[in-house]
């Protein structure tokens, strides 16, 4: 198999999928603008071999690239980042080379948040009122239905970047007078916590492994009002979580890919919000791997490389992810040390986030795992405390 990663320096953690392929007998063929000597040991180790581009923006670039590894590899037989930011990229590709995965026109469905909810209601899925408003005017006409406060959110947009919750006419003039170029969607506000299905399906669609996080707010919260990221894995998923999830990976076609689906669980029942077409980010697969004693890395190698997997996911712990800020304002309670003197029999992985992350993942991250969840809930409200 002649796999091409695009960018496979980012994030560090991911080299672990190439190293698995490598394992398990794959050309991994890497592309990135990054200096090879720059590259970790293990990421080079994980290459067959590298081709350094000037500008991963530059579509031409990475065409020649692809065509330079045909040329001395064969046929290309996959073509992933499993990044948000460059699934257009990676389409554009796997279309002009006949790559087996999403192509150009199956991505506006997974991209557009406005398209998404055409297709949650389409298989009768509840969504949240909203739709794409570029006037004031458009804005206030569904304010009217739906009252304050609204969440207004770019409609081709990664993570939580310029979204906003609104609670006023003034704070809507302000929007409109400061915000970014491009089109936003409003939605009304919606009081529940966030539950995530989580997985990946094989080239045929099926859902093979299954996982939710719980957050009791969202990503936009812990990133406007520097809270601490906390969320952990339920060893038993929700019926209607599995029924919805499971629906919604048929409904967009997902084949042998990794999803990321959240939904707001409220006293109704389950909204869906979003689905995302690629691995959950920043230590969520390290997450699944403690829920499950398992290397999901190497499943995901198993299945490109035999279209199977060797294991069940049974999840026989809990794992939480407590992400803290740390800033010069935010004084904790409790050091460090502290905390791994107390804690230490439940921490099973811990250490600083990477910059670009750390207004949504925090600055410095612990993982706690435990068969039940309320010892980590105590633990991590020590850890989490602030003066």
């Amino acid at each position: 198999m002649n796999y091409v990663c695009l960018s496979p320096n980012f994030p560090p953690n991911y080299v672990n999928f190439y190293l698995r392929l490598r394992e398990r007998g794959a050309n991994v063929l890497g592309i990135d603008s990054v200096p090879y000597q720059q590259l970790s040991p293990e990421l080079r180790a994980s290459l067959t071999e590298y081709y350094r581009v000037d500008d991963l923006e530059n579509y031409e670039e990475l065409y020649h690239a692809c065509g330079y590894f045909i040329h001395k590899y064969g046929r290309l037989h996959r073509v992933e980042s499993h990044s948000e930011y460059w699934l257009d990229r990676d389409a554009m590709l796997r279309t002009d080379f006949n790559v087996f995965g999403f192509k150009n026109d199956d991505l506006l469905d997974v991209r557009y948040k406005s398209r998404m909810k055409e297709v949650f209601r389409s298989i009768g899925i509840p969504v949240a009122k909203g739709k794409v408003v570029r006037t004031p005017e458009e804005a206030r006409k569904l304010i009217e239905e739906t009252g304050y406060p609204v969440c207004v959110k770019p409609d081709c947009g990664v993570g939580a970047s310029s979204t906003y919750k609104l609670h006023s006419d003034e704070e809507l003039r302000f929007f409109f007078s400061t915000k970014p170029s491009g089109d936003f969607i409003m939605e009304e506000f919606l009081d529940g916590r966030i539950e995530t299905f989580d997985g990946l399906a094989d080239r045929n669609g099926k859902v093979l492994l299954m996982n939710t996080f719980v957050l009791d707010y969202g990503i936009m919260e812990m990133v406007n009002y520097e809270l601490d990221t906390l969320h952990y894995t339920l060893r038993d998923i929700p019926e209607d979580l599995v029924e919805y999830g499971s629906r919604i990976v048929k409904a967009f076609g997902l084949k042998e890919r990794f999803f990321h689906i959240e939904f707001f669980r409220t006293s109704s029942g389950l909204v869906a919000l979003e689905i995302n077409a690629r691995p959950p980010g920043g230590w969520c697969i390290d997450m699944l791997n403690y829920a499950n004693d398992a290397d999901v890395y190497d499943q995901y190698a198993r299945l490109l490389m035999d279209g199977r997997i060797t294991m069940l996911f049974e999840r026989p712990y809990h794992v939480f992810y407590a992400g803290l800020k740390e800033r010069e304002h935010i004084l904790r309670s409790h050091t460090r040390e502290d905390v791994l003197r107390r804690y230490g029999h439940l921490i099973v992985q811990h250490g600083p986030i990477a910059p670009i992350f750390s207004a949504a993942m925090g600055d410095y991250a612990y993982l706690l795992r435990s068969p039940d969840l309320e010892p980590l809930k105590e633990a991590v409200a020590y850890i989490s405390e602030r003066v």
